[in-house]
């Protein structure tokens, strides 16, 4: 094994090194096969073509194009093969060639250059969808103007037949102004090739007058051919035309008369050389337009209507003015309607509406030409200028043997045209002449005859002709009738079921029996027919006298329908089963009778005559049956312009029911008018032009019963209620204290105007002319009323007033049309003793028992009464200076008298400063021993003590004292006064911080009584505070006086004084400090002691 490996590592070696040398052959070798290839491929792009395009114009040939090698001259030749099935090869100069249209799918070009040997072959694969159709730019084969119009007329073939089959081509045509070709329109036109050579038109009008400014047009296409799956483009331009402006050197305004429609907009220019300033048209001003050169133009929107002589256009320069006229009117209407008829059957009549107002005249209005298309003939309207929204007619003659008719009506103006048509029938289309000569014949009474000529020709149709029958107060009627067309145009009928001696008007009026059109009416013809006798008898009524014994008779005039004629006179007859009388020939205008009769049962009876003959009778019994029981007066009220009345069935009435009325103010017998109703009836509406509002009527209601009347009913009524005229006239009866007594009278029934429903009585305090009743139905608190709705009252006492008070009283009367006018009037009440005796009594009562009271508290404080308002006051010479007892004086040297010096008391004003110290409040005067409180009692927690200033009285010296003393005349008062103040505890610091600050002399100041358990600190303090005290010893000071009560009951020599005063003063000088003094309870007056007793009282 190692020799092995011994004999193996020499041939391990040499197989490294053989595989290190294939590596380097290795990299030599692919580095020149990538150098070869680099060679190849630069050699082929330097000598291939590139780039081949196809395009088509007309889709029959494909132009492919290609980019030429680098380095081939201009001559070089170039190899083209399509693979199509079979390859095809030809040899081209040029880098394009032509190559008929492939049919869909792909296919292998390949083009090769033949003037380098080893050049490299290009090939490529071509598509339909790869070709471009481009069409070639069409060509204008005219541009034309029409300056009056400014319209450019356009002509330009769309050589479709170099097209193989039909394709949809888009033109735009562009249009362009001025010298530097701005675009004005671009629009786009739409045509189909159709394999063959066709001229296109197009035209557009210009806003600018085309002498205004050059004007060029272009245009170009694109093919739409479905078929096709290229690309698709447009074609270049055209080479424009132009279309040169006006190169006249004279100042012109364009356009010159022209006429546009009203509302729309027009622009003017001005060809000038000059500078134009301005430009207006009717006084308006307009802004120009700069055009090239000098030119300028305008533009007027929704222009109006021109007057008849046009609107005046003008531009001015600096050395003239310039202008034109426009018209601006309205095109014909188109709302033109055509009628047309034969009047004479010989000539037909076109009439039709112009419709609106052009406002174009002269040789700018309207022409009409009426055309015939069956016949060619033509009429021409003459024109008549006729006013506004009248028609205009034309006559046609009417053509042997022609029926049917074709008619157009052109109407045309410079602005447009209009037509209507209409188709007739001539012997359908027929509206004759109005008739005239009417004339009227008698035949009877009922019936006459009507006759009339109408103008033309109807022999050939029949008439249709309609009778129109007025007559008073009656309704139209309308009759119409068919007859035969005649020669002589005088025609003939008759009118019957006419009434006899009635006033007739008649008119006519006739259209063909086909019916086109009614001819006017004809005048009116009045008539009056004969008399005939009268149909009825006259509607009667009798009426007795009071008396009994005369009948009077009333009939009512016949109306002219039954009358048949003029009345003449009346026959009025009575007959009874014994005699008979009659009354002949009363005259027409008497409507009554008086006969005297007898008790006996009559037949009366009526007739008119006329001069045709005598009316049936009419007749009634003058029978009246009396009534069983008395009737009682009913009341009604009516609805509207009548009176309802209504009763129950009677089987017994055989002949009718007559109901008769009357004003009540009438005197009796009463009689307006009267009414039959059947016999069958139970109720009727009573209805007469008499009636009037607020009038009372009195209706009877009359039942017939073998041939006699009985009274069945009375009843009072108003059409309609209103309120009173009048106000009831009242006065004053009797008047108290407390009431007043009021009476008053009945209304007449004219005045009341209505049924009475009541009285309203109204009252309220006032006096003359100063009250004023307003607003009294307004419910015023003040105004009491009271409502009497018994109208029997005719009292009324008004109780519960004040006595000698003012009243106002108001009273009014009211029925159901409402409130009549007021009537018042002003009542003083009388006066009231017994409240005048009590009003007197009572202050006196008062009086008396006030002075009572006032005695009675006057006389038990008569003592404090005295005291407080008028005190005694002591005599300064009575006094007498104090005199103090020798032990006293001897036993303490430092104890000392005060002098009492006479003085003028003065008054002295305390200043309080906002320190501890207590306020100084108004005193009382109190006896110190009936205000000591009790031994036992607990002391109260402050002292009332007030100081004042006392000026001190000089007095001489008194050398026997003792003498005086024992005799007893002198005596020196001494009392205690205590202050309403209670001062307010404070803090002990506050306390010694007040009297800290309130050093210095005060005579008036106010010491804090304090209790007997207050410490020794505070004492020394107040000694310290208390400022000045001229009494030394106050210790031995009492607050007694020598005369109280506890002084006198005394059995000491010693006795004891308080603090000394002045004879003016009742004030202490200087208050006692110390603690055991007496204390006040609070004296002076006060409210409360004036119900308080004295202890001496």
């Amino acid at each position: 094994m190692d020799m092995a490996s011994c004999l193996g590592r020499p041939t391990r070696m040499a197989a490294s090194e053989g595989m290190r040398m294939t590596s380097h052959f290795r990299w030599f070798l692919s580095t020149f096969i990538l150098l070869y290839l680099m060679n190849q491929v630069n050699s082929q792009k330097k000598g291939a073509p590139r780039d081949v395009k196809c395009v088509t114009s007309n889709l029959q040939a494909w132009d492919c194009s290609w980019r030429a090698p680098s380095g081939a001259g201009r001559g070089a030749l170039y190899d083209v093969c399509i693979q199509n099935g079979s390859r095809s090869c030809y040899q081209v100069g040029k880098t394009n060639t032509k190559i008929p249209t492939l049919k869909p799918g792909q296919y292998e070009i390949t083009i090769s250059p033949l003037h380098d040997f080893g050049s490299s072959i290009s090939k490529f694969i071509l598509n339909e969808k790869n070709v471009s159709l481009i069409p070639d730019p069409p060509e204008i084969l005219r541009l034309s103007a029409n300056f009056s119009t400014s319209t450019l007329h356009l002509e330009w073939s769309d050589k479709g037949s170099a097209f193989p089959r039909h394709a949809n081509v888009i033109w735009e045509i562009k249009v362009l102004r001025k010298e530097n070709l701005e675009l004005v329109k671009l629009e786009t036109y739409n045509t189909t090739l159709n394999l063959k050579d066709t001229v296109l038109r197009w035209s557009w009008a210009s806003d600018l007058p085309l002498e205004c400014a050059a004007h060029s047009v272009g245009l170009r296409r694109y093919i739409d051919d479905v078929h096709f799956s290229g690309r698709k483009e447009w074609s270049d331009w055209s080479p424009l035309q132009s279309i040169s402006r006006s190169t006249d050197t004279q100042n012109k305004v364009f356009p010159q008369d022209k006429v546009v429609p009203v509302g729309s907009d027009i622009t003017f220019c001005f060809v000038t050389q000059e500078e134009v300033s301005s430009a207006q048209i009717s006084y308006a001003k307009y802004p120009l337009i700069h055009l090239d050169g000098e030119n300028v133009a305008i533009k007027v929107h929704n222009i109006s209507a021109s007057i008849s002589s046009g609107t005046n256009v003008v531009f001015m320069t600096n050395k003239d003015m310039y202008g034109t006229v426009v018209f601006a009117g309205c095109p014909p209407s188109l709302l033109v309607t055509l009628s047309s008829d034969s009047r004479l059957c010989s000539s037909l009549m076109c009439l039709w509406d112009p419709g609106r107002p052009t406002a174009l005249v002269g040789p700018r209005s309207t022409s009409y030409t009426l055309f015939e298309s069956f016949s060619g003939e033509s009429v021409k309207f003459k024109r008549v200028e006729a006013p506004i929204n009248e028609s205009y007619q034309l006559f046609f003659q009417v053509l042997p043997n022609q029926e049917i008719y074709n008619f157009t009506l052109n109407a045309r103006n410079p602005l447009g045209q209009s037509e209507s048509t209409i188709f007739i029938n001539v012997t359908e289309k027929v509206h004759p002449h109005t008739p005239t000569s009417v004339r009227v014949k008698d035949i009877n009474s009922t019936a006459v005859t009507l006759s009339w000529h109408l103008p033309g020709n109807f022999a050939k149709i029949k008439l249709l002709c309609q009778v129109e029958i007025n007559k008073a107060n009656s309704v139209q009627e309308l009759r119409t009738v068919t007859i035969k067309g005649v020669d002589n145009s005088n025609y003939l009928i008759a009118v019957d079921k006419l009434s006899p001696y009635t006033v007739y008007a008649f008119r006519i009026r006739c259209s063909s029996e086909t019916f086109w059109k009614w001819s006017k009416w004809s005048n009116e013809k009045q008539y009056l027919t004969t008399e005939a006798i009268p149909s009825k008898g006259p509607d009667t009524w009798r009426e007795w006298r009071s008396d009994g014994k005369n009948l009077i008779i009333y009939w009512k005039p016949l109306p002219i329908n039954e009358a048949n004629g003029k009345i003449l006179f009346y026959n009025v007859s009575c007959s009874s089963e014994e005699k008979t009388q009659s009354l002949s020939e009363i005259p027409d205008p008497q409507h009554k009778a008086e006969i005297q009769l007898d008790k006996h049962d009559y037949i009366i009876s009526v007739v008119a005559k006329n001069s045709a003959g005598s009316s049936p009778p009419s007749r009634i019994a003058s029978m009246e049956i009396p009534n069983e029981d008395d009737l009682k007066v009913e009341q009604t009220v009516g609805m509207g312009n009548g009176i309802l009345l209504t009763w129950n069935y009677d089987p017994n009435m055989t002949c009718d029911y007559v109901i008769k009325w009357c004003n009540t103010s009438q005197p009796q017998p009463c009689l307006m008018d009267w009414k039959k109703v059947p016999a069958d009836s139970t109720e009727a509406v009573i209805e007469s032009d008499q009636f009037r509002p607020g009038v009372r009527y009195h209706f009877f209601l009359y039942g017939c019963r073998n041939h006699g009347y009985q009274l069945l009913r009375s009843v009072i009524g108003y059409v309609e209620e209103l309120a009173p005229t009048v106000a009831p006239n009242f006065t004053v009866e009797d008047t108290s204290a407390d009431s007043i007594l009021v009476k008053w009278e009945d209304i007449p029934v004219e005045e009341l105007r209505g049924f009475l429903r009541g009285y309203v009585f109204y009252f309220e305090k006032g006096e003359r002319d100063t009250s004023k009743m307003r607003g009294l139905e307004s419910g015023r608190s003040d105004v009491k009323v009271k409502n009497i709705t018994d109208i029997s009252q005719k009292t009324l006492r008004i109780a519960d007033l004040q006595g000698k008070t003012s009243y106002h009283l108001v009273l009014r009367a009211y029925t159901n049309g409402g409130l009549g006018p007021e009537k018042g009037m002003f009542v003083v009440t009388k006066e009231n003793s017994v409240g005048l005796i009590i009003a007197i009594l009572i202050p006196v009562a008062v009086a008396v028992i006030v002075g009572v009271v006032t005695s009675v508290l006057c006389y038990r404080k008569r003592e404090w009464i005295k005291e407080t308002f008028y005190p005694d006051i002591p005599n300064p010479e009575n006094c007498k200076a104090l005199q103090f007892q020798k032990a006293v004086c001897e036993g303490s040297s430092a104890l000392k008298t005060l002098e009492m010096n006479p003085c003028t008391p003065n008054n002295v004003e305390v200043l309080e400063t906002r320190t501890a110290v207590p306020k100084i409040e108004d005193t009382e005067i109190i006896s110190p021993v009936a205000e000591r409180p009790p031994d036992g009692s607990e002391a109260e927690p402050e002292s009332h003590l007030a100081v004042s200033y006392c000026p001190p009285v000089i007095e001489e010296e008194i050398p026997n004292p003792g003498a005086e003393e024992a005799g007893g005349t002198a005596q020196v008062v001494y009392i205690d006064v205590q202050s309403m103040y209670q001062p307010q505890a404070k803090p002990e610091a506050e306390q010694d911080a007040d009297l800290g600050a309130g050093g210095g002399y005060k005579p008036q100041m106010h010491l804090p009584v304090t209790s007997a358990g207050d410490e020794a600190a505070t004492e020394g303090d107040l000694e310290k505070t208390a400022g000045y005290r001229p009494q030394a010893n106050v210790n031995a000071w009492t607050l007694v006086s020598p005369d109280s009560p506890r002084s006198t009951d005394s059995n000491s020599d010693a006795v004891s004084f308080g603090s000394p005063c002045s004879i003016n003063s009742r004030q202490f000088l200087i208050p006692p400090k110390d603690e055991d003094s007496p204390r006040s309870n609070g004296g002076g007056w006060s409210f409360t002691n004036f119900f308080q007793n004295k202890p001496n009282d």
